[in-house]
């Protein structure tokens, strides 16, 4: 199951799946796994980041100092790394060592899949944009009927309108010439 976004709560500031944290700037969402748990709360100290994501921490400080994975920080100054920066590091692993690819092109897919996803997400805040509009416009184009048949039915029913209802065909004919 795919992670599900949740908008208004700040990410790691909550007591439980379902306990609300503070608000969040509009389109700035929570990303919960499908226990219900936030994929990006900073939890996992270096030693245990390095064992989920099979590496030697060495190579977590190396991929923090090159800018690869950057993990939050304690207000200490030591690295805590959230489940999506565990994801991150097995995918730069594989880059790396599967697929032979440098750190630079590792940085630069990185960079790109970051594109990516902030346009998926801008795509999602303007198809949510639309579809407000489309129910706004409904509820005004409803609102207009409304007023319409209103209207309508406030109409005196004993006044008509004048029409001239004449029928009275005029033809012309050219005078005989003497």
């Amino acid at each position: 199951m795919s992670p599900r976004r949740v908008p208004g709560t700040a990410p790691g500031v909550h007591d439980g799946p379902s306990a609300p944290g503070p608000e969040l700037p509009a389109g700035v969402y929570q990303v919960f796994d499908s226990a219900g748990f936030e994929i990006d709360a900073p939890l996992f100290v270096i030693s245990v980041a390095a064992q989920l994501a099979g590496m030697h921490a060495q190579t977590l400080r190396s991929y923090d100092r090159e800018g690869l994975v950057s993990p939050g920080r304690t207000s200490g100054g030591g690295r805590r790394y959230s489940r999506r920066d565990i994801e991150l590091l097995r995918e730069v692993q594989k880059l790396s060592q599967d697929d032979g690819v440098n750190r630079a092109g590792i940085r630069r897919i990185i960079e790109l899949e970051a594109q990516v996803d902030a346009l998926r997400a801008r795509a999602e805040e303007l198809a949510d944009e639309v579809r407000a509009l489309n129910r706004s416009l409904h509820q005004s184009q409803a609102d207009a009927a409304n007023a319409a048949a209103n209207a309508i039915a406030g109409l005196r029913r004993d006044v008509v309108p004048w029409q001239n209802t004449t029928t009275a065909m005029v033809t012309w004919r050219p005078a005989r010439r003497r």
